[in-house]
């Protein structure tokens, strides 16, 4: 291990506020942990753009590394579960919130919170799906879970050109379903979201034009939806009976306004999706479907960008203005 390797510090200051720039530590700057990773990636989230706002309501303490996903070889372990030289995956839990995460060459971590990289994906592929690919593939898994076949019709995605739009498009048409792809860049991405494997790409005020009364036409077997907001109420007027909405992100709003009938005259479910402390029997399951037969082929091939820490600012800034398509990765240590 180096003495001194390079990371993205986010710091905290009485006068300047929050500024955050790539700094020179060491391995005594590390948190606890009974794991060290040499990091080869890290990737791109929402999340990680709002770590470097000051009020973001992210990072819980400073000075932090952010990075919510990470992969890489294991190099130091007192943990049964991993040896050095194991290949490890971080996503969920507490790095790049209160634990120093995944943009820095080393990160030290607790066993708990990794997985073995999966047989099927290589490391870059890894952090091409990261936690927006994971929340993508926990989604479908509990539309599955409610019964959601491909012969009872359509499934709604919304923010189609975001992470977990964009692999939960190429796993659902990998698996047989009929995918209706709702965008804000309709006139820009409808090419890329149809080789992704959308059937259909409609606008986002197509999708969540008001419906008047209680209920509407019954349009959409299930909904994939990662951004929530009012116009949730509106999709699940439009859930056909029996169907299922999943929700797991909130870039549209953390509130919305219904009515009971859906659930109780349709008999649909609204499914809660938590990528962060999911179990890990479940965790472990998910990614090994990931890395077999739910890989998002078409994703990884279409819509991976990669990067540099030194770059990795402006992308932060990009993510925070709604400017990303398909996923980011950062490269950090040569494999």
């Amino acid at each position: 291990m180096k003495e001194q390797f390079q990371a993205y510090v986010i710091r905290k200051h009485d006068q300047e506020g929050v500024t955050a720039s790539i700094e020179q530590l060491k391995k005594e700057d590390l948190p606890n942990g009974d794991v060290t990773v040499q990091v080869h990636y890290s990737s791109v989230n929402y999340k990680d753009g709002l770590a470097i706002l000051e009020k973001g309501g992210v990072v819980r303490q400073y000075p932090m590394v952010p990075g919510i996903d990470l992969v890489g070889t294991v190099e130091e372990s007192v943990s049964g579960r991993f040896a050095p030289g194991d290949r490890v995956i971080s996503t969920g839990f507490e790095p790049g919130v209160s634990h120093y995460g995944g943009y820095s060459e080393y990160a030290r971590l607790q066993s708990e919170w990794l997985v073995p990289l999966p047989q099927g994906l290589s490391e870059q592929e890894a952090m091409a799906i990261g936690t927006a690919g994971f929340t993508a593939a926990l989604s479908v898994d509990a539309l599955i879970h409610a019964g959601i076949t491909p012969e009872m019709g359509k499934i709604l995605v919304t923010g189609a050109t975001g992470g977990v739009g964009s692999m939960a498009i190429a796993i659902l048409s990998k698996l047989g379903y009929a995918v209706t792809a709702s965008t804000g860049k309709k006139q820009q991405e409808e090419a890329l979201l149809r080789s992704l494997g959308a059937a259909e790409v409609i606008s986002r005020e197509e999708a969540d034009a008001p419906i008047k009364g209680a209920m509407g036409k019954q349009q959409w077997a299930a909904v994939v939806d990662p951004t929530a907001g009012p116009a949730l109420a509106e999709r699940l007027k439009q859930v056909q009976y029996g169907g299922a909405v999943a929700v797991s992100g909130l870039t549209g709003g953390s509130g919305f306004e219904s009515t009971v009938f859906p659930f109780i005259l349709r008999g649909i479910q609204l499914i809660g999706i938590d990528s962060v402390y999911c179990p890990m029997a479940r965790r472990e399951r998910i990614w090994t479907k990931l890395g077999g037969e739910w890989k998002p082929d078409q994703a990884l091939a279409l819509g991976v960008q990669e990067i540099t820490l030194e770059q990795l600012p402006h992308t932060l800034e990009n993510i925070l203005k709604g400017g990303a398509v398909g996923r980011t990765v950062v490269r950090i240590c040569s494999e």
